[in-house]
This record gives C-alpha cells, structure tokens and sequence, in this order.
C-alpha cells in the first residue's frame, strides 16, 4: 500500500520534472530525484512552495544568474543551488 507521503513524492517529482524548458527539468527535476526520498515533511513543503514560482525564475536564482528574492531562501532552496547536473547525470563531481 502507498502511503500519502511517497504519493505526495510522487506529485512533486512530477511538477520538477516537466517544468516548462528542458534546463529547469534538468535542475529542477534531477534535484527532486536525487533529495525527494531523503525529505522530511517540513522539506517537502519548502520544495512545493518553490515550485510554484515561475520556471524561469527559479531557474534563473537556483543558477545564481538573477539574486533570489527572500521569499524563496531556505535550505533546500541552498541545497538546490548547490545541485550539480552533471555529477547526477555522469556520476562524477
């Protein structure tokens, strides 16, 4: 039987993933696959307020092109800005 929490799981991987634009679905999306399991219900409910942001925008603050507004700052918000795509994807840092 799955419990509401891995459903909940499941919904935010989703909305990380198919974001709008193939980067943030990269960023966004890897992040969510690598830190979702690991989140506390507290986490999971910072991840979904974040998510509900503009793609671009998120985008843009979580790649430190744009500074982010206080709104979004927290720390899986820092632990996102720290993601690494590529070490995800080729398994090296």
């Amino acid at each position: 039987m799955t419990s509401d929490l891995e459903i909940r799981r499941k919904k935010l991987l989703y909305k990380a993933t198919y974001r709008g634009f193939k980067e943030a679905d990269l960023l966004i999306g890897g992040f969510a696959k690598a830190h979702l399991p690991d989140m506390t219900e507290a986490e999971l409910d910072e991840f979904d307020a974040l998510l509900k942001f503009e793609d671009r925008d998120l985008y843009n603050w979580a790649t430190e092109k744009t500074p982010a507004p206080q709104a979004v700052e927290g720390p899986v918000f820092e632990r996102l800005k720290g993601f690494n795509v590529a070490e995800m994807i080729h398994g090296t840092p």
